[in-house]
């Protein structure tokens, strides 16, 4: 059963709820994995109590991204679908911005969450493919995305990455894949994150996308964050 508890618009829920879990665990280090470690998002944690191990496709923006990150304990890049995954090894499992960007998510989902200690937590972040950004980013091909990259989002920025944008990366998408595996979600918000919308012609395009569809593909947010927990349940589906 699916249990949302609160829907909200700020993006200090992944820190607040991390630092819940780690008091829950007192004197025990936190185990954390972040898929999707190319693009830089801190979470405001206690290095001395976390081990924090990335990983990502290999692809040379990614790649080349990497070469700053200090805030990992270790790092991999491959094909997400075989890269190791050691099975209920992690207490968080964060995955920002990645599952728009990749084929086959809910496969990639299927071994992350393999990864998660029973009572664990993952956090997703997403770009809404049903939102007005996400309409834009599927509809502009990709020689006109790497043309007007620089001109839309600010500098240093990883990309552009590849967008996919599949049947997963909405709201409805997350939830009937937590529903099918005995996944709960506990929390989400919506916010406008997105680096293209933060510029006026990433906007005007946008307020056209949601104005032509008559407000189904809607310009008021771009990102879904989302808590998912993992039962501790022993009669839930093994994943």
């Amino acid at each position: 059963m699916t249990d949302v508890r609160s829907i909200a618009t700020r993006s200090d829920l992944f820190t607040r709820r991390i630092l819940e879990h780690r008091t829950d665990r007192p004197g025990r280090r936190l185990d954390i994995l972040i898929a999707g470690c190319g693009m830089p998002h801190p979470l405001g944690l206690d290095r001395a109590r976390a081990r924090v191990v990335g990983i990502d496709e290999d692809i040379p923006a990614v790649r080349a991204a990497m070469a700053s990150r200090t805030d990992l304990d270790s790092w991999a890049l491959g094909d997400l679908r075989t890269v190791p995954v050691p099975p209920r090894a992690f207490d968080i499992v964060y995955v920002p911005f990645l599952l728009e960007r990749i084929l086959h998510p809910e496969l990639v989902l299927d071994r992350l969450l393999a990864g998660l200690r029973p009572g664990g937590l993952a956090m997703l972040r997403i770009r809404d493919r049903a939102s007005a950004y996400g309409m834009c980013v599927r509809m502009t091909p990709s020689p006109l995305r790497r043309l007007l990259w620089r001109r839309l989002v600010p500098e240093g920025t990883v990309g552009p990455l590849p967008a996919v944008y599949g049947e997963a990366t909405s709201r409805e998408g997350v939830h009937s894949f937590c529903l099918a595996r005995g996944l709960i979600v506990t929390e989400e918000t919506l916010e406008s994150s997105g680096p293209a919308a933060s510029r006026p012609l990433g906007r005007v395009a946008c307020s056209a996308v949601q104005t032509a569809s008559g407000g189904r593909f809607p310009a008021s947010h771009d990102t879904i964050s989302m808590i998912v927990r993992k039962p501790h349940n022993h009669f839930a589906r093994l994943i």
